[in-house]
């Protein structure tokens, strides 16, 4: 069965990107949860038309 959480890697291109998603995902708390998101959200739309 595939899993069903996409892979980041689609969203976040850049290593160092990557690299700091992991770090705040390892984090727990509502406001580190908060960072993670909005990190996401930030980073998609920055590497949107960036290729691996």
């Amino acid at each position: 069965m595939k899993d069903s959480k996409p892979n980041i890697k689609n969203f976040i291109k850049t290593k160092c990107g990557i690299d700091k998603y992991y770090l705040l995902s390892k984090k727990k708390g509502f406001w580190n949860k908060l960072r993670l998101y909005w990190f996401i959200s930030i980073g998609t739309l920055r590497d949107l038309f960036k290729s691996k």
